[in-house]
C-alpha cells in the first residue's frame, strides 16, 4: 500500500504576511567566515569588488538576502566599533576573548555596509553591551545615520560615505544571559532600558530596537525580562513603546555527530530536536503576548541552525562543517515553522553565512561551492511576502517525527505548498485537499534530494546535491525519502 498522506489547505484560514526578513542571514567574524569567506582584500588575487569576493556576492545575489546580521554573536560583546573605521593600515589589532583570535579589523563599519549594498541587504547591526556603555553605542549611531554637520559625520565622510547609512535594525547586546555579561532577565531588562533611551535613530526614522532573549528554554528568564522591562504587569507603563521593538530568541540543533557521519537514529533525532523550534516560540510568544497584550513586539529568531560536532580537521572554536541532506531538511523544516507562525516571527537570521556552522556557502581559495541549505533557501524563496495560511496535514510519524511536514502560502492567485518526507527510504502519496476551490492547476514542482542521506557537495563534485524539476499532478503526487518540495499551484 505504500505510505499515505492527506493535505487540507484553506484560503480562508490566514495566518498572516511572511515576512521576507525570515529569511535573513548572519555573518559573525568567527571562523573563516568572514577573513577568506567574505574579505580578501583589494590586492587578492581572487576576483573581488572592493576587497569583497566577487563570487560570494554573485551567489548571495541570487538568493536575494533581506537582512545580514553583524558583526556577532558573541564577537559583538567585545567589539568596539572606532577599530574597524579609517585607514585599514592603521586600524588595531585586537584579541576577541570569545573566539580567542586576533582581530585585525580589515573588515569593519563600511566594509560590511559595503556588503550590503551589493547584495541589496538591509543591515541589521548588533552593538556590544557587554562590555561597552551606552555612549559608544549612540556615538556609533550618529557616526552611520546623522546628515547633519557634527564631528562624527565628518569623521564618516572622511572615510567615505558623506551620505548617512540610514540603519535601521538595531540589536541592543547579544546573548547577555551568557557570552554577552552572564545577566540575569532582570538585570538586562535595566540594563536594556538605559542603552535603548540612548539608541537614537538621528533621522526621521524610527530605530527598531531588539532586545536579547534567552537561550530556547529558558522561559523565567523571558518573564523576567519583560516583568522588569515595564516594572508593572502590562507594557505600556511608565515607558512608551517602541523602547522594544523585537525580541530575539536563539535555537541550535546540536547533535552529537560529525556533519557526514550519521546512522538513521541520528537522522530522526536531529530532526525531532528541529521541532523543538515551534514549542520554543510558541511558548514565548504566550509570555511576551501576556505582558505586551497590544502585540507591538514582534518575536525574532536571529540565530539558528544544526550545530554538529567539528571537523576531525578543523579546530572547534573554527566551527567549520560541511552540509548534507540532512541539513537541507533542518533548513526547510525550520523556515516552514517560521512560516507558519508568521503573525508573530518577524525575522530570521541562520548561523551562519560562509564557512561556520549551517553555511549557505564553503569556500577554498579560489573555490566555492554552494550547499544544499542554500539551495532549500533559494527554493523557499516563493513564500516570500506571501500570506501564510492554515494547513491542516494528516500523516503517520516515524521515530516520533511527522513523516510529512510543510507550509503553505498564497500571493498573486499562487500557492506555494513546500513538503518536506523526513522519511529515510520510503517515498509518500499524498492527497490535496484546497477547500473551496474548483479550479486549479499544477504549475511547477522543484524537489532537492539525493540516493544517500549524506550526499553533500564538495570542491571536486560541487553539483551533487541541487534542486531539481519535476512533472507532477495533484491526483498522483508522490514524494520521494528524505526531500524537501517546493510546489507552485495557480488557483482561481
Amino acid at each position: 500500500m505504500g505510505i499515505k498522506t492527506t493535505i487540507t489547505i484553506d484560503l480562508n484560514r490566514k495566518i498572516g504576511n511572511i515576512n521576507p526578513n525570515i529569511y535573513g542571514h548572519f555573518a559573525e567574524h568567527l571562523g573563516r567566515l568572514v577573513y577568506d569567506g567574505i574579505w580578501v582584500g583589494s590586492d587578492s588575487k581572487i576576483s573581488n569588488i572592493d576587497g569583497i569576493r566577487k563570487d560570494i556576492i554573485e551567489a548571495l545575489k541570487e538568493l536575494k538576502p533581506p537582512v545580514i546580521r553583524w558583526p556577532g554573536g558573541c564577537f559583538a560583546d567585545d567589539y568596539h566599533w572606532r577599530d574597524g573605521i579609517g585607514p585599514i593600515q592603521d586600524r588595531p589589532k585586537r584579541v576577541n576573548i570569545h573566539w580567542n583570535s586576533v582581530e585585525t579589523n580589515e573588515f569593519g563599519t563600511h566594509e560590511f555596509l559595503r556588503f550590503c549594498e551589493l547584495l541589496g541587504a538591509e543591515p541589521y547591526i548588533c552593538s556590544n553591551v557587554g562590555s561597552s556603555t551606552p555612549k559608544e553605542m549612540r556615538d556609533w549611531l550618529e557616526y552611520l545615520n546623522y546628515n547633519g554637520n557634527s564631528t562624527l559625520s565628518q569623521l564618516r565622510g572622511e572615510n567615505g560615505h558623506p551620505e548617512p547609512y540610514n540603519i535601521h535594525y538595531w540589536g541592543i547586546g547579544n546573548e547577555n544571559w551568557g557570552c554577552g555579561g552572564n545577566m540575569s532577565g532582570k538585570y538586562y531588562a535595566f540594563l536594556y532600558k538605559r542603552f535603548a533611551s540612548f539608541a537614537h535613530s538621528f533621522n526621521d526614522q524610527d530605530l527598531y530596537k531588539v532586545a536579547c532573549g534567552p537561550p530556547e528554554y529558558h522561559y523565567p528568564w523571558t518573564r523576567s525580562f519583560f516583568k522588569n522591562l515595564c516594572e508593572n504587569k502590562y507594557i505600556g507603563c511608565p515607558f512608551r513603546l517602541p523602547l522594544v521593538n523585537a525580541f530575539a530568541l536563539h535555537h541550535y540543533v546540536l547533535t552529537e555527530t560529525y556533519a557526514t557521519e550519521f546512522n538513521e537514529v541520528d537522522w530522526y533525532n536531529t530532526l525531532l530536536k528541529t521541532r523543538k523550534m515551534e514549542t520554543y516560540i510558541k511558548w514565548h510568544k504566550r509570555i511576551m503576548n501576556f505582558y505586551d497584550r497590544k502585540k507591538t513586539v514582534d518575536l525574532i529568531v536571529d540565530e539558528w541552525g544544526a550545530w554538529h560536532k567539528p571537523e576531525p580537521d578543523t579546530e572547534p572554536k573554527w566551527l567549520y562543517q560541511q552540509n548534507t541532506i540532512r541539513d537541507a531538511l533542518v533548513a526547510a523544516m525550520t523556515l516552514d515553522i517560521f512560516n507558519k507562525h508568521a503573525d508573530k516571527v518577524a525575522m530570521a537570521n541562520i548561523a551562519q553565512t560562509v564557512n561556520v556552522l549551517q553555511a549557505m556557502i564553503l569556500t577554498k581559495g579560489e573555490k566555492m561551492i554552494l550547499t544544499p541549505t542554500y539551495h532549500v533557501f533559494k527554493i523557499y524563496n516563493s513564500h516570500r511576502e506571501g500570506t501564510s495560511l492554515n494547513l491542516k496535514i494528516k500523516t503517520k510519524n516515524r521515530r516520533k517525527v511527522p513523516i510529512i511536514s510543510g507550509s503553505c502560502s498564497v500571493k498573486d492567485k499562487t500557492l506555494t505548498l513546500s513538503l518536506i518526507n523526513c522519511h529515510v527510504s520510503e517515498p509518500v502519496k499524498i492527497n490535496i485537499n484546497i477547500k473551496k476551490i474548483k479550479n486549479y492547476y499544477e504549475k511547477s514542482w522543484i524537489l532537492i534530494n539525493s540516493e544517500d542521506i549524506h550526499d553533500h557537495n564538495t570542491f571536486d563534485t560541487p553539483d551533487k546535491v541541487v534542486p531539481k524539476k519535476e512533472d507532477f499532478s495533484l491526483e498522483q503526487l508522490e514524494i520521494p525519502p528524505a526531500s524537501v518540495n517546493v510546489l507552485k499551484i495557480n488557483i482561481k
